[in-house]
C-alpha cells in the first residue's frame, strides 16, 4: 500500500519536512504514516470534556504501532446548553461544521489516514460524514455514556432536569431546593448523557457499521477500559492504513442496512435516520426511508433502555454491549460485513456469548414486536414522516385531532403554558426544518412539556422540526416537504382535522383539496429568520429531511 507519506521524500519534499520540523517533528520521522487525530475536546460539553487524556493515549498507542500522530482540533458543542433560546438553530448546522473540519485539516495535511474522537449528538455523525467524503483509512473512539446520577436514592439525568424546568418551573410550580438537588446530581460524569438519545444512538450505530472496534462504542467514559480501547484504537489505525482499510470498504449498502437494524432494535433516536441517510448520500448508496420502513416491520425492539425501556445506557457495556445485541439479531444482520477491527461481523458474532438479561432481551421475548421507528406517509407528509414508536403510549399509536398551529417551539410551548391546548389537539408547529428555521429545530420545549403535563395521551404533535433524543411520546417529526418548501403543512389551520395512524404508517389532513388549493393562493410562505453567517449557507446548500438534511447538494 503507497500512502502520502511518499509525498516527504527526496529534496523536493524539504519544504515539508521543514514545516514539521517547525512543529517540532524529527524530519528523519517522515517516512512513517501520518495519522491525524480529530480531537473534538471541549471544556464546554461533558461529551467532550475527557477526550484530552483519551487522546494522550492515542498519540502514544500510534508512535507505539510505527505512525507520527498529529492532533488538531474540531469544535464540539453540547446542544442542551441551547435549549430555550433561539440558538438552538444552530446545532443541526454543525454536523456540517464538524465533517468540513475534518475534512479540510486531513486534506491539506495529507494524513493517511484518521482517528475521530466523538461523544455527541450532531458530532459522531458529522466525524463519519468526514470519512465518508475524504476515504481515508479510519476509525472513531467514542466518548461513551455518563454515569447516571443519583436523586435521593433513585436515578436521575440530564433529561429529567429538562421536564422540570420546561413543566413545572414553567408552570410555576417548582420547589428551589429540590430543582438545585437534581441540577447537581443529574451529571455526575464526563460523557454522553446516559440515556438512548441521539449521542449514544450514534456511538452504538457507528460500531454497528463497523467504524469502532467491537464492544468499545459504550464502554462508561469514566472506565479504565476506556483507555485500554484508546490504545488499542491508536495502534490499530496504523494498521488499517497499512492494509489500505478505507471507509467505503466498510460502511456499504449492506452495512447501513445493519445500522438501520441497530437502530430499530434499540428504540434509538429518531436523529438517527437523518444522519444514516447523510451518510449513505455521501458514498452515494442508496439508502431511502423506504429502508427504514421495511425494517421497522420486520425488527423488533429488543434493548430495555431509557426512554423506551427502563435502564441506562451506562449499564448496556456490562449487559453485552453492540456484539451482545447483535448476536440476538444475528438472523437479519449482513455477517459478511467488515469492521474497523478488520475481521467481519459473522467473525466477531462466532466469539460472542448469547446472553439474554434484562437489558438485552431476545427477539423472541422483545420490549415492542415492531422497530422503535416508523416512517408515516399520506398527503401531509408526501416524502415521510418520522415518529419514534417505542416510546408511544399504547393509546396514542392512532390518534386524531384537532389541530393548533404554530410557526416555532416557543410559541407552541406558551400555548400549553397558558392552557390553551387541551386533550383532543393536535399541535403543529412548523418553520422549524432544515430551510424554514434554518437549522431544522429541535422542537424540544414543547415535547418535554407535553409529556410533563400529563397530555401524552390526549395530545399530538407533529413538526417539520425534528426532536432530541431525550423526548417521547406522540410526536411526528420530520415533515417533508417542510412548510418552508410549500409543503402542505404550511396551509395547516386551526381547527383542521389531523389523524395520525402508526400501525397504518399514515399521516393525513383532512381537508377537502378545493380548499387547501384556495388557502395556497391568500398564504405567504415565511422566509427564514436568519439571513446571514453559516445557518443561512446551511439553508442555501441543505438536502430536504427525507434526504439526510445535510449540505450536500452537489
Amino acid at each position: 500500500m503507497e500512502y502520502n507519506n511518499l509525498n516527504y521524500s527526496g529534496d523536493s519534499a524539504a519544504h515539508r519536512r521543514a514545516s514539521y520540523k517547525g512543529s517540532g517533528f524529527d524530519p528523519k520521522d517522515m517516512n512513517k504514516p501520518h495519522i491525524g487525530i480529530a480531537n473534538t475536546f471541549s471544556e464546554a460539553s461533558p461529551g467532550h470534556s475527557h477526550f484530552r487524556p483519551l487522546v494522550d493515549v492515542i498519540k502514544n498507542a500510534i508512535w507505539e504501532a510505527g505512525g507520527i500522530p498529529f492532533e488538531f482540533g474540531v469544535p464540539a458543542t453540547c446542544g442542551n446548553v441551547a435549549i430555550g433560546t433561539r440558538f438552538l438553530r444552530y446545532e443541526m448546522p454543525m454536523r456540517d461544521t464538524v465533517a468540513a473540519s475534518i475534512e479540510l485539516v486531513s486534506s491539506i495535511q495529507l494524513f493517511d489516514g484518521i482517528v475521530l474522537t466523538a461523544g455527541c449528538d450532531n458530532i459522531v455523525p458529522g466525524a463519519l460524514l468526514a470519512a465518508a467524503r475524504t476515504e481515508k483509512p479510519a476509525i472513531m473512539l467514542t466518548g461513551g455514556p455518563m454515569s447516571v446520577g443519583d436523586y435521593d436514592g433513585k436515578p436521575i439525568v440530564l433529561s429529567d432536569v429538562n421536564e422540570e424546568v420546561f413543566g413545572n418551573v414553567a408552570k410555576g410550580r417548582f420547589d428551589s431546593q429540590k430543582l438545585n438537588r437534581m441540577e447537581y446530581a443529574s451529571c455526575p460524569t464526563f460523557g454522553a448523557c446516559p440515556t438512548l438519545g441521539t449521542a449514544n444512538t450514534m456511538q452504538i450505530l457507528a460500531e454497528s457499521m463497523g467504524m469502532t472496534l467491537s464492544g468499545a462504542s459504550v464502554i462508561p467514559s469514566w472506565g479504565t477500559d476506556k483507555f485500554i480501547s484508546a490504545r488499542h484504537t491508536g495502534n490499530r489505525i496504523v494498521d488499517m492504513v497499512k492494509e489500505g482499510l478505507t471507509p467505503s470498504k466498510i460502511i456499504t449498502r449492506k452495512s447501513l442496512e445493519n445500522a438501520i437494524i441497530m437502530d430499530m432494535a434499540i428504540g434509538g433516536s429518531t436523529n438517527a435516520v437523518l444522519h444514516i441517510l447523510a451518510i449513505a448520500k455521501e458514498l452515494e448508496l442508496d439508502i431511502t426511508l423506504d429502508d427504514f420502513d421495511r425494517l421497522s416491520k420486520i425488527v423488533p425492539n429488543i434493548t430495555n433502555l431509557r426512554p423506551s425501556g427502563l435502564y441506562t445506557v451506562d449499564k448496556l457495556a456490562a449487559a453485552g454491549g453492540v456484539p451482545g445485541i447483535m448476536k440476538q439479531l444475528e438472523v437479519f444482520l449482513n455477517k459478511d460485513e467488515l469492521t474497523a477491527d478488520g475481521k467481519t461481523i459473522g467473525e466477531i458474532l462466532e466469539n460472542t456469548p448469547n446472553i439474554k438479561n434484562e437489558i438485552i432481551k431476545s427477539i423472541e421475548d422483545p420490549l415492542c414486536n415492531d422497530g422503535g421507528i416508523a416512517v408515516l406517509k399520506g398527503n401531509l407528509s408526501e416524502n415521510g414522516a418520522i415518529i419514534r414508536t417505542s416510546a408511544v403510549k399504547p393509546e396514542m399509536r392512532r390518534f386524531v385531532g384537532r389541530a393548533k398551529v404554530y410557526d416555532s417551539d416557543e410559541e407552541a410551548f406558551e400555548a400549553l403554558v397558558a392552557g390553551i391546548i387541551v386533550p383532543g389537539d393536535v399541535i403543529v408547529i412548523r418553520y422549524t426544518g432544515p430551510k424554514g428555521a434554518p437549522g431544522m429545530v429541535e422542537v424540544m420545549l414543547t415535547a418535554d412539556a407535553l409529556v410533563d403535563f400529563g397530555l401524552d395521551t390526549s395530545v399530538g404533535l407533529i413538526t417539520d422540526g425534528r426532536f432530541s433524543g431525550f423526548n417521547y411520546g406522540p410526536i411526528v417529526g420530520h415533515v417533508s416537504p417542510e412548510a418552508a418548501e410549500g409543503g402542505l403543512i404550511a396551509y395547516v389551520q386551526e381547527g383542521d382535522t389531523i389523524e395520525v395512524d402508526i400501525p397504518k404508517r399514515k399521516i393525513i389532513l383532512h381537508v377537502d383539496n378545493k380548499i387547501i388549493e384556495e388557502r395556497k393562493k391568500v398564504t405567504i410562505l415565511k422566509k427564514p429568520v436568519l439571513q446571514k453567517g453559516f445557518v443561512k449557507l446551511y439553508a442555501e446548500n441543505v438536502l430536504p429531511a427525507h434526504e439526510g438534511a445535510a449540505m450536500q447538494k452537489w
